[in-house]
């Protein structure tokens, strides 16, 4: 009778039918009744096993006692619980006593589990995630029984490995620990792989315990070899898994184990490109929490740069034109992994985004693909349908491999070219045929290829296109001549053509450049003459050339910088246009590279986002580093705000955002920034005093509050702009904070502001946040650096100036607790609303104004200061601050800004100041204030000729006239 004539059995494909009798033959064909009736008890499942794997029915062949259990306890049914199989080797491991039981121990466990999941896998029970994240555990279980076994005997033969702890310092016993890398690491093991390893140690020192000590180094290469022969040497029960240790340091010629010195030392002298790639996935699968977590610090600046790293897709293009010509050479293009379209494209899409970006974003630091992808997808770096299809691609290639190695528990990409072979892949991949699998597979990889080619653009698909950079690569290497360069240079619109020569001279022949290594080199040659076809384009190439190329030498060192620019021609256009219309933008370029990564998206760089997406923005950075990281903290801060800064210039220039709207955002950065420090400070202040407490011992909300004065209280900030603060609290400064190094809320708020100012004005490799002003605090720099409430309501009524109540004029709450921010408010309207006499205050204001004048005016009659002399724009804001004072008394609804702008539309609303006049003055404010502002953009100081506001300048000093002057009745 045949074996599958049976209604219960699922049919199979005439071309696997044979071979499944002939194999159900082959099992009921023992002496055993016991294994005849097991067998025959799971007949079905038995059937469709045979009919999908040779290494399936070998197991049942071989060792039906040792798989009886499986069939028995339900694991072939039951989905596999994480830590299971490391429980299971442990429960194993006590009743080994020599290396060759353990070599059979380990063999038989992973036959036992192996069974297990190829079972699940090729019978449709087990989805991707759980065969990859059993085989990773069953691999893990292997090596760490095999090392905790293999150390422990090897101690006994030639004594413990002794040294420095790396963090303590302490001389402790060292542990070998095992590197993981590649699918092993990311936990993303398959069903049949070599697992690649590294072995590391903590410190250098010999052993002690034995008769004769060895050094560690001997010590752990022989533990490694032993560890090695357990895993990997062919037995009569086989092997474990394949070990491959290529992808050490200097690799097979490299040593067998190194400590963690040496292994930095290596990465950061002499580590090339694709172990940068090797080591994203690298975990340690072996070795103590702490040293493994030490190790992973060490490394971890190899692998992310701080800085945004282009260089990884030119690396990538290199590795995959290796892989490319390997494929044609040995005809791989059924390969799934590494033919067109393969796994292997997908993960070097997601590792060149996270090596470009991972050292800036630390969720991209993820070793699992699928992950990375999905994070990719959420920062909008790739589209959700790329993302989609390279996911849903990723998953229907890893399960076809999967079916075409747990055939025969082979390490095979190669898709079959056989009628069984295609009849067996088909069957466990769900597909009724071969042709409906295959044109499945097909059209994933051509998405695959495409989004690959996308991303990547390989120069060999595209073409080497010049760029149009016939004659510009001559003038840069200098083989044309002067007198011929010059000549091309002036036809070419350059103004200043020999000048243009002359610098490019420079750096060509300067020692930066000549000592730069040969791929440094290479990316300058191939960027500069892109870079003068580019500046050809602009009405002023060679001023623009001066401009861009103190950018060009500060990035030398770094020239993943050049090639971001030469890989991304919109972003060198962008370059170009923003440094021939600001010499200010330049600047900052050259101060800070990472803000180049700006520019690769022009819609972005053009729209600011609104202030409640600037804070939403910041928060999202900020969340990704802990707060205890406070270097990273401030290194962060400073770039968001340098590249939000950026922005705004941007489209200053580009004329999107009127005067208004850029001092606000210029304003709506400082105010993000500004609440994201306090809560830092406060962090780092009560993790180290406690919370500030009330009256009766509890610990209270935050109630500590700043305050903008000047421009930024008047939402006046300029690009240059420092910031004048001022602190207050609204707690008993009698009370103590409730920590175990208690001290007084006074001096925790005093310490707080001295934080709050440090973060603020720290120099850091990103240079500083703001430049900070305190002097408008009470009694100035003489007084308390953070007042209560109270403490400021009393010597603003009773000890401040005149001029202190007109810089009030312009204060406003800016970050830190509302609450306080509300009592501040109520101070400052009170304030501002007393009656005071007119005359007095008028001759106050004037005096003051004077004593400025002769200070700071341009004294020179063919020179006007926008801001300083008579008729400019502190003229107007004397005038704004001297009627809020003296008719707030009559008119309270005109504190309720801090802003001039808004300031006079109030007076003109209220009819202290004459509507025609506010409207005037208003329009001649904002005009001189575009003025500054483009100026600054221009790196130029607020002087201008004195012809260039004549008449606005005659206004204002008409008003201040009959404002500050009145005639006497």
């Amino acid at each position: 009778m045949d074996p599958l004539d049976d209604g219960k059995l699922a049919p199979l494909p005439d071309a696997l039918r044979e071979k499944a009798a002939e194999g159900w033959r082959s099992l009921m064909d023992v002496e055993s009744a016991a294994s005849q009736a097991h067998f025959e008890a799971h007949r079905e499942g038995i059937i469709q096993a045979i009919a999908r794997s040779d290494f399936l029915f070998e197991q049942l062949r071989r060792h039906p006692d040792v798989l009886e259990p499986l069939f028995e306890s339900e694991l072939l049914t039951r989905p596999w619980c994480p830590g299971e199989i490391r429980e299971d080797w442990q429960a194993q491991q006590p009743h080994i006593q020599a290396e060759a039981e353990l070599q059979k121990a380990l063999r038989t466990f992973r036959r036992r589990w192996m069974f297990r999941i190829v079972w699940r896998d090729l019978l449709g029970e087990a989805d991707l995630e759980e065969t990859m994240g059993a085989m990773t555990e069953l691999a893990d279980a292997c090596i760490d029984g095999a090392v905790s076994w293999l150390y422990a005997d090897a101690c006994r033969e030639w004594g413990t490995p002794m040294g420095a702890d790396p963090v303590t310092g302490e001389h402790v016993a060292q542990p070998l620990l095992v590197i993981g890398m590649g699918k092993l690491g990311a936990g993303e093991l398959n069903l049949s792989s070599d697992i690649d390893l590294i072995f590391a140690y903590p410190s250098s020192g010999e052993t002690e315990g034995a008769r004769r000590s060895v050094d560690n180094q001997v010590f752990f290469s022989r533990l490694g070899q032993r560890l090695i022969r357990a895993l990997d040497q062919p037995t009569a029960d086989g092997f474990v898994f394949r070990v491959d240790m290529r992808l050490r340091p200097n690799g097979e010629s490299g040593p067998l184990a190194m400590s963690f010195g040496a292994l930095e030392t290596y990465y950061q002298n002499q580590g090339r490109e694709w172990e940068r790639y090797a080591l994203i996935k690298a975990r340690v699968v072996s070795g103590p929490r702490e040293h493994a977590s030490h190790l992973q610090q060490l490394l971890h600046p190899f692998i992310y740069r701080r800085y945004i790293d282009f260089s990884a897709f030119e690396s990538l293009r290199e590795m995959k034109k290796l892989i490319q010509r390997e494929v044609r050479r040995r005809s791989l293009e059924s390969n799934i992994k590494l033919g067109a379209g393969g796994i292997r494209e997908i993960e070097f899409v997601a590792q060149a985004f996270q090596l470009i970006r991972g050292g800036r974003e630390p969720v991209l630091q993820e070793r699992r693909l699928r992950e990375v992808l999905s994070a990719l997808g959420s920062m909008e770096l790739l589209p959700d349908e790329v993302v989609a299809d390279l996911d849903s691609a990723y998953v229907l290639l890893r399960d076809t491999e999967h079916a075409l190695q747990g055939i025969a528990d082979q390490q095979t990409q190669t898709l079959p070219s056989d009628a069984a072979g295609r009849a067996r892949v088909a069957l466990i991949m769900g597909y009724g045929d071969w042709d409906s699998l295959a044109g499945e597979l097909q059209a994933h990889r051509e998405r695959v290829n495409a989004h690959f080619a996308d991303i990547i653009a390989l120069e060999e698909d595209e073409g080497e296109d010049d760029g149009g950079q016939d004659g510009w690569e001559e003038i840069w290497a200098g083989s044309l001549g002067e007198e011929t360069a010059s000549q091309w240079l002036e036809r070419a619109g350059f103004e200043s053509a020999t000048e243009s020569l002359e610098r490019l001279k420079s750096l060509r022949e300067g020692r930066v450049v000549t000592t730069l290594q040969s791929e440094g080199r290479r990316r300058l040659d191939r960027f500069l003459p892109r870079l003068l076809a580019a500046l050809a384009e602009e009405d002023a190439p060679s001023a623009t050339l001066e401009r861009v190329l103190p950018l060009v030498e500060a990035v030398l060192r770094r020239s993943a910088y050049l090639l971001l620019l030469t890989e991304n021609p919109g972003a060198l256009r962008e370059l170009v246009r923003l440094c021939a219309a600001s010499p200010w933008i330049a600047d900052q370029l050259a101060e800070t590279p990472l803000l180049l990564d700006e520019l690769l998206n022009a819609e972005s760089l053009y729209t600011p986002p609104d202030r409640d997406q600037l804070q939403a923005d910041l928060n999202q950075q900020m969340l990704r580093i802990p707060l205890d990281d406070l270097e990273e903290q401030m290194e962060a801060l400073r770039h968001f705000r340098k590249a939000h800064v950026l922005r705004v210039a941007a489209s200053e220039i580009r004329g999107t955002l009127p005067l208004m709207k850029v001092s606000d955002y210029l304003t709506w950065i400082a105010e993000a920034v500004l609440e994201h420090v306090v809560v830092l400070a406060w962090h780092h202040l009560t993790q180290r005093y406690g919370t500030p407490t009330d009256d009766q011992g509890e610990p209270i909300e935050m109630d500590f509050a700043i305050i903008g004065y000047g421009k930024f209280g008047g939402i006046e900030l300029g690009y240059t702009s420092d910031l004048d603060l001022v602190f207050v609290h609204d707690s008993d400064p009698q009370n103590v904070t409730d920590g175990d190094k208690s001290i007084d809320n006074a001096v925790f708020y005093a310490r707080l502001g001295q934080r709050v100012v440090h973060i603020l004005q720290a120099q850091t490799p990103s240079g500083q946040l703001y430049e900070v002003d305190m002097r408008l605090r009470p009694s100035g720099n003489s007084g308390l650096l953070v007042s209560t409430l109270d403490a400021f309501r009393t010597y603003q009524e009773r000890d401040a100036w005149t001029w202190e109540h007109q810089a009030l004029v312009r204060a406003r709450w800016v970050a830190g607790s509302q609450v306080s921010g509300e009592g501040f408010a109520r101070i400052r309207h009170d304030i501002l609303a007393n009656e005071r006499d007119p005359e007095a205050l008028r001759q106050e204001v004037v005096a003051m104004r004077q004593r400025m004048r002769d200070a700071h005016a341009s004294g020179d009659p063919g020179i006007f200061h926008v801001k300083q002399d008579p008729g400019g724009i502190i003229d107007i804001e004397f005038m704004v601050q001297y009627l809020i004072l003296a008719w707030a008394h009559r008119y309270p609804a005109i504190t309720h800004q801090s802003d001039n702008i808004r300031q006079m539309e109030s007076l003109g609303e209220a009819g202290v100041l004459d509507t025609a006049m506010a409207e005037r003055l208003r329009d001649v404010f904002i005009t001189m204030r575009s003025t500054v502002h483009r100026r600054a953009l221009q790196r130029l100081n607020s002087e201008v000729s004195a012809d260039q506001f004549e008449a606005e300048r005659r206004y204002v000093m008409e008003c201040w006239q009959t404002l500050m002057h009145p005639p006497a009745v």
